[in-house]
């Protein structure tokens, strides 16, 4: 499985690598050709040296105009007219998008509001009118083909780059420069900036292929600069002296038409590869086939009733991007009134898993292969509204940071009902009451619903999420490290907490956790992850006393413990 899957991904970056092969190579001739023109170019391209309508021989390759102008070398002296107008216009646009996108993402409010809306009034515009007028009122010339190419290829940029910008800045890190009073200048530059760029420098290379072609268009209806041969002039200059009327079009129209399309792929190739590479999540991929290689041991056999099973997890397999397999063909059920512990150390893969149970992966990360089926339903394959109706209601999540889920400036009375709402029919007084009763199940009295979160302890609000995850009553609850930053004593409540909702709720609980010794206490079976795989799954008392996997072994042997697990076992 593991072979077949890096194949698949390592062929998606050969492709990506041919594709800039291929765009480089053709872009490096048309730049060779643009730079050395006063030595490539046979003669002077505004100088007669023959005939009109000559057509080509040893002497004049491609012919002549009508004027006895050698065609050839204006062909290469319009490398340099096209690569500049498309180069500059290009960056232009860029360096204005980028800098609207940032500025509107972070900043917000009434500066997100005007950048917007002028984004929205140019987008709305169709491109080529648009250029047209503005040609029209600047007049002819090279600064107005960049000016008016430029002005009609920004908002694009700016609208995509927004909305990363909006998610980035809501990432912790972030959240913890501003709390250290760090500028928002230095923010933008220092750590903004630097997390858009790989997205800016694809869409910069698009970008000079979108204007290429608007400068051959604005040439061709007589907006460029006649003293300065383009391709878009070439073919402005042969349609209006009819060259279609002679055999002349053969050798006049034909190589700047074919030098613009081959320029336009060159940069196409160039900036699919570098947007294949900065953006994982659009890479294109078939499902793998898995094979039996790299399959998990089990010491225990799955539980009774497979297909009744709350939750049903089959040969998962999920990427991160080329060759990077963040889960490898990971097979778990969990039965009904069932408590798994799911083991690992960091980065094995542990929270991928869980986020896969309720559709809430990471945007980099994607599913290629396998299946996870919450009550009869594959979650993979659900439509977005299907989904949306599932979480919290059939399957609920404590996330890894509980403690901060919260919504600071909402009472938790209001965040509760919120929850009951989203997923029944009842009137508000119905869901306050239903969270009344909630919050005493899980430990804290009724007359602390109208608190807001910073007026609660660490462990408080972990309950308030627990509660949150459980109004709905689900039939799947996944605890992502719920104890995450806690001491240990609230470690223990916490714990004893979720044992005494499952058995009073009839809850079928997956808790995802590294603290071997503190799950050993309420799981009925273990899988040990390692690596992306489960290495071992069993029961507990198999797991902490016959470990079969090495993993296991290492893993059982670093808990320091104060009686021997078979003991603890027979204590339980």
């Amino acid at each position: 499985m593991t072979g077949a899957a890096t194949g698949r991904t390592s062929g998606v970056s050969r492709r990506s690598l041919r594709m800039a092969v291929a765009g480089g190579s053709i872009l490096t001739v048309l730049l060779l050709c643009a730079i050395a023109a006063p030595w490539v170019a046979p003669y002077d391209p505004a100088e007669r040296v023959t005939t009109p309508f000559a057509k080509p021989s040893g002497a004049h390759w491609l012919g002549a105009d009508d004027v006895g102008h050698d065609l050839l070398s204006q062909l290469i002296y319009g490398a340099r007219v096209s690569l500049l107008i498309g180069v500059v216009a290009a960056l232009a646009a860029t360096v204005v998008g980028a800098l609207v996108g940032v500025l509107a993402g972070y900043c917000r409010g009434s500066v997100d509001a005007i950048l917007m809306r002028i984004v929205d009034v140019i987008l709305t515009l169709p491109v080529l009118p648009l250029t047209i007028v503005i040609g029209v009122f600047m007049g002819p010339g090279l600064t107005t083909q960049i000016l008016v190419i430029s002005s009609v290829l920004w908002a694009g940029l700016a609208r995509e780059l927004r909305s990363q910008v909006l998610s980035l800045r809501e990432r912790d890190y972030i959240h913890s420069l501003n709390s250290m009073g760090a500028p928002t200048w230095y923010v933008l530059r220092r750590h903004i900036s630097r997390a858009v760029f790989p997205l800016i420098v694809p869409q910069f290379i698009l970008a000079v292929k979108t204007a290429i072609l608007l400068e051959a268009s604005l040439a061709f209806l007589g907006l460029g600069d006649v003293t300065n041969a383009s391709w878009g002039s070439m073919l402005a200059l042969a349609q209006g002296r009819n060259a279609f009327l002679t055999d002349a079009w053969l050798w006049w129209i034909l190589p700047p038409g074919l030098a613009i399309a081959l320029t336009v792929l060159g940069f196409a190739l160039i900036g699919n590869a570098l947007e294949e590479r900065s953006r994982p999540v659009l890479l294109r991929r078939k499902k793998i086939k898995r094979g039996d290689e790299g399959r998990a041991q089990s010491t225990a056999d799955e539980p009774a009733g497979r297909a009744d099973a709350p939750l049903v997890i089959e040969n998962l397999t999920i990427s991160y991007g080329e060759g990077r397999l963040g889960v490898r063909d990971v097979s778990l059920t969990l039965g009904v009134d069932e408590v798994v512990a799911l083991v690992g150390e960091s980065g094995s893969g542990k929270s991928t898993v869980a986020a896969s149970t309720i559709g809430l992966l990471a945007p980099a990360a994607e599913i290629v292969g396998g299946a996870v089926r919450v009550c009869g339903q594959d979650v993979t394959r659900l439509p977005l509204r299907d989904l949306q109706a599932l979480r919290g209601s059939r399957i609920a999540l404590v996330p890894q940071e509980a403690m901060s889920a919260l919504n600071p400036v909402r009472r938790i009375g209001d965040q509760l009902v919120e929850s009951v709402l989203v997923h029944t029919s009842c009137t508000r007084d119905e869901a306050r009451e239903r969270s009344v009763d909630m919050l005493e199940k899980v430990g804290i009295d009724a007359s602390r619903i109208d608190a807001y979160p910073h007026q609660l302890s660490g462990g408080m609000r972990q309950r308030v999420v627990i509660a949150m995850a459980l109004v709905n009553e689900p039939a799947v609850l996944i605890a992502d490290e719920p104890t995450s930053g806690l001491d240990v004593l609230m470690e223990e409540e916490i714990l004893e907490l979720l044992l005494t909702l499952r058995h009073s709720l009839g809850l079928s609980l997956l808790i995802v956790s590294h603290n071997l010794p503190i799950v050993e206490r309420i799981a009925d079976r273990i899988a040990v992850m390692k690596d992306g795989e489960i290495v071992e799954i069993g029961s507990v008392r198999a797991i902490t006393t016959n470990p079969q996997h090495p993993y296991t072994r290492r893993l059982i042997d670093a808990v320091a413990r104060l009686e021997p697990a078979a003991e603890l076992q027979a204590a339980r």
